[in-house]
């Protein structure tokens, strides 16, 4: 048996699969990294290039709306020219847009270099995930393959702060973007030279039309939701973007109902069980990214820390995130059912978000915050292993690429609408509670804690109410079995690829 994988086989050696899982998991972080690694440095950013505090999210959504908004068409792109292909074009696509947001001299070279990285972000998400079925095809290695993607997935994004932080303090934010070199430069030489190429799956058609319509749904929502703070609930601007946004959300879907090869074939939506885990991971994404926009402008803004303290402070998430992910739920998700599984993931982060609306300006980090944030990582394991293992489990074969790219577009839609809605819940609820104090000394400290805990109020609540719909609509009871129990089954047990 040789090393060496031919066209279209999986690496022939654990070793040789676990330097492709170590390659294919580098481009997923990279990726996620990039979605909140400028996050860190925004008060810098804010000072250098003059944005407002109701355009600042736009640094962060600029990059993940573009990256949602495309991941239906990447994932297309990627079934037309081939995974590991698309995963080539995408990291070096990437690479080349991060140094030109690392030398963006205004907000409109900067913002504008944050949307292209989400343009080839989009070729890649879908072709990592795809990739790691195909190369993970025994039951047990794709449950620990795919713990070790979602470890990179969701922690990720954390991840990135702590990044960001070191960058910053040390060198300065251009360097946040600028690290992405290097990463890209490992990948593509890892990739070239040790991924297998798996066979395509059919001649595919792009559906550029729906493409065109569900990016500037997301576009229209995603505005709306970010201008609330500056021009009021009331206003035009807010109303018209999302009414626009609805009305483009319906034509999207009625012409997916029409066209031949669709970028979301409905079938996949009309399964309660892949529904809901869709819904859960989307709602995850939604709490965690407002908790870390908001967590980073409490510690810098309000108790003072430096760029690297406040990358350091998320550590504690990242931990239990990180162990969750690949070492807890993959042992918990062949033994225990899936629906509970994930409802008690989104009730962990609830939990998590209410020892947050217990923050002030004397807040301590220890007693305060890190439990916190360790219960949100406690969470993010709890959650997204079962909930892609649900997915995995009840999709049709020929589905498996658009399930891919529909796991990775709720995450950075729910990512970019939690970062957009609740930093305009927040910067409102700031701006109502100093008009009631004016005047009082360290009002405004107090105002922007006072804003960050009315937003978790939101989040508890949407939380709590997404883990009740994924208890009922759930059926699925576990996922694939490991080796001891499942025996000689053990193939009749494998999922279909995701």
């Amino acid at each position: 048996m040789t090393n060496a994988p031919r066209a279209g086989q999986a690496p022939s050696t654990r070793v040789s699969r676990g330097v492709a899982l170590a390659l294919i998991s580098l481009a997923q972080l990279m990726i996620t990294l990039d979605s909140t690694i400028v996050s860190v440095a925004l008060p810098a950013i804010q000072d250098a290039v003059d944005l407002s505090d109701a355009g600042r999210q736009w640094t962060v959504t600029a990059y993940t709306l573009a990256f949602g908004g495309l991941l239906l068409l990447g994932g297309r792109v990627g079934d037309l020219i081939g995974r590991k292909q698309a995963l080539l074009i995408g990291v070096a696509g990437f690479v080349l847009a991060s140094v030109l947001g690392g030398a963006a001299v205004n907000v409109e070279m900067l913002l504008g270099a944050r949307a292209l990285q989400g343009v080839f972000a989009a070729l890649i998400a879908p072709s990592t995930l795809s990739l790691i079925t195909t190369t993970f095809t025994e039951p047990r290695e794709r449950a620990k393959a795919l713990g070790v993607y979602a470890a990179c997935a969701m922690s990720g994004g954390a991840l990135g702060l702590v990044l960001g932080g070191v960058l910053t303090d040390y060198l300065n934010w251009r360097w946040c973007l600028f690290v992405n070199v290097p990463l890209g430069a490992a990948v593509l030489i890892g990739v070239l030279t040790s991924v297998p190429t798996p066979p395509r799956e059919g001649r595919s058609r792009l559906d550029v039309p729906g493409a065109v319509l569900s990016s500037l749904a997301m576009l229209g929502l995603i505005y709306g939701f970010g201008e609330a703070a500056e021009y009021g609930w009331s206003s035009w601007q807010v109303i018209g973007a999302l009414a626009a946004a609805a009305l483009l959300m319906a034509v999207f879907l009625l012409s997916q109902s029409r066209v031949t090869q669709p970028l979301l074939p409905l079938r996949v939506l009309a399964n309660r069980d892949s529904a809901a885990a869709f819904l859960a991971m989307g709602v995850a994404a939604f709490c965690t990214y407002g908790m870390l926009l908001g967590m980073t402008y409490q510690f810098q803004t309000v108790m003072g820390y430096s760029p690297l303290r406040t990358g350091l402070a998320f550590l504690g998430y990242v931990g239990t995130a990180v162990v969750f992910s690949t070492q807890v739920a993959r042992w918990l998700v062949a033994r225990a059912p899936l629906g509970p599984m994930i409802a008690s993931g989104l009730g962990v982060f609830a939990v998590a978000l209410l020892l947050l609306t217990r923050l002030t300006p004397e807040s301590d980090y220890l007693t305060d915050i890190l439990p916190a944030l360790m219960l949100f990582g406690i969470g993010v394991g709890t959650l997204t292993v079962p909930a892609m293992t649900t997915v995995m489990t009840v999709t049709e074969s020929r589905d498996s690429g658009v399930a891919s790219a529909i796991i990775n577009t709720v995450q950075q839609a729910g990512g970019s609408v939690g970062a957009a809605l609740l930093n305009t819940i927040s910067i409102s609820a700031a701006a109502t509670y100093l008009a009631s104090r004016d005047g009082d000394p360290g009002s405004e400290l107090s105002a922007s804690v006072h804003g960050f805990v009315v937003a978790s109020r939101w989040s508890v609540g949407i939380a709590l109410a997404t883990a009740l719909v994924v208890l009922v609509a759930v059926r699925v009871r576990t996922g694939p079995q490991p080796r001891a129990v499942a025996g000689q089954r053990e193939n009749e047990t494998e999922p279909a690829d995701v």
